[in-house]
């Protein structure tokens, strides 16, 4: 029997990761991540039930993987030699380069050697591709010093360099991206590698059976958009980083949020109550009496006619403008045509409750007429500010916009959303109990079809 038959008979592909924001967390609707929506994709194009197995530390993966606890390991894992010897490994899906990482404010190395000649010590997870880079220059630097740990993961060593305990780490790319979110000291030293592929993995065998179904997986979800769209979902809102606005908005965090957490959790019914404390701060920076030149006022930053719409009756008060925001929110987001995925909807009608939603179906419009897909944030929101231009907005139904400002708003908004996800997670209380055992076993789950096929829609705008 073939190894993709025994995950057949048995009814469950058994997938090994990482319980991180990025491979694998529970969020308020479920389980979630890019390595779990990948690998969910993959259980149903095999008509199984998906069982997650994430780990807490990277030691753990791949000797499950050899002792056949799991089928697949898709945790962010590069190529080493060491692994291409003993795995398969499967198509890049993509790519991160292995970097030093420093305490802005503190003494920054701009290379290997500067590190070495102040006898500087690096810190790394044990069994990672960065301690492997790291045993691969010490054939060159015999004098490069460096710890590796196994009861830490990039995220811990990320905070303690943030924190001063240590002085350096050395992570992806990715990683970097993401918790700079959270500790914004956190900065770039130097490259230590170029871009380096991150791929799913599987045990060698004389039987390819699995291999060459997950080969033929990722070359038809990369034809079709869909990992582009995936890839949109995770990485499109962390590209750039604003040092200054992620410390103030940090700071309020600490100040201010407390004040307005049950107001969020209250009215955002259907929301996730950090994504509407997300779009609050965009809008008012969790003000009361915010005030814009245009007369739009309050948490919510509601115009008088959309106020009186969802029935606010005092702009100013904090309650009102949070439930009259969300009522405003969820009229928009009915509105985003069927075609859309659920996942990408939301940002669609983020941009409409900034700049309108005439002018967001025009910029729908503009990206079909250019052969893009008008259904995929990815596209459209790189036709946004062409609406500033009159050789675009002239021939569009809403005219002129400043769609370059709902573009930034929008990953404004995501930014300060994944923000928020990582603060409430970091200052959540931890059951050691929990971390006793390196894997958790997540029962399976039945995957749902999704298909969206509607035209685009025609509606007049409502802001």
């Amino acid at each position: 029997m073939t190894d993709l038959e025994k995950i057949q008979e048995r009814g469950v592909l058994r997938v090994g990761t990482l319980n991180n924001q990025l491979s694998y967390f529970i969020g308020p609707d479920g389980q979630t991540g890019l390595e779990y929506e990948l690998a969910k994709k993959f259980a149903d194009q095999l008509g199984v039930k998906l069982e997650i197995k994430p780990a807490y530390h990277l030691t753990g993966l791949l000797p499950a993987l050899e002792n056949h606890e799991v089928d697949i390991v898709a945790a962010g894992l590069s190529h080493t030699p060491d692994r291409l010897k003993k795995f398969n490994a499967g198509p890049a899906y993509y790519y991160v380069s292995q970097q030093v990482i420093y305490k802005k404010g503190t003494w920054r190395p701009r290379n290997l050697q500067q590190l070495i000649d102040k006898k500087a010590e690096l810190h790394v997870v044990k069994g990672s591709q960065y301690e492997y880079t790291l045993q691969q220059l010490s054939k060159i630097h015999p004098d490069l010093k460096w710890t590796s740990t196994n009861t830490e993961d990039n995220t811990d060593l990320l905070k303690d360099v943030s924190e001063g305990k240590i002085d350096f780490t050395v992570v992806d790319s990715v990683s970097l991206s993401i918790t700079q979110r959270l500790h914004p000291n956190l900065a770039l030293a130097f490259e230590l590698t170029d871009d380096q592929p991150i791929s799913w993995f599987m045990r060698k065998s004389n039987d390819d059976s699995l291999y060459a179904l997950i080969l033929e997986f990722f070359g038809q979800f990369n034809q079709s958009g869909q990992l582009a769209s995936l890839e949109e979902k995770y990485f499109g809102h962390i590209q750039s980083f604003d040092y200054v606005d992620t410390r103030a908005f940090i700071r309020s965090l600490d100040s201010k949020l407390p004040k307005y957490k049950k107001l969020f959790q209250t009215y955002s019914k259907e929301f996730d109550w950090r994504l509407i404390a997300a779009l609050s701060y965009q809008e008012s920076h969790w003000n009361p009496y915010a005030k814009s030149p245009t007369g739009v006022r309050g948490m919510m930053m509601l115009t008088q006619s959309t106020a009186k719409m969802v029935d606010v009756e005092d702009r100013l008060d904090p309650s009102q403008s949070i439930r009259g925001g969300v009522e405003y929110l969820r009229r928009v987001i009915k509105r985003i045509p069927d075609s859309i995925p659920e996942h990408e909807k939301i940002w669609f009608a983020l941009a409409s409750y900034n700049v309108g939603y005439g002018h967001v179906m025009d910029a729908r419009r503009i990206t079909q007429h250019e052969k893009g897909n008008p259904d995929s944030w990815t596209d459209v929101k790189e036709r946004l500010p062409k609406l500033r231009i009159p050789g675009y907005y002239k021939y569009t139904r809403y005219g002129f916009a400043r769609g370059d400002e709902a573009k930034n708003y929008v990953e404004n908004i995501r930014r300060y959303y994944q923000t928020i996800i990582g603060y409430e997670t970091e200052n959540q209380p931890v059951n050691s109990d929990d971390k006793e055992d390196d894997f958790q076993v997540i029962p399976p789950t039945v995957s749902e079809a999704e298909s969206n096929t509607s035209e685009i829609a025609e509606s007049p705008p409502i802001k």
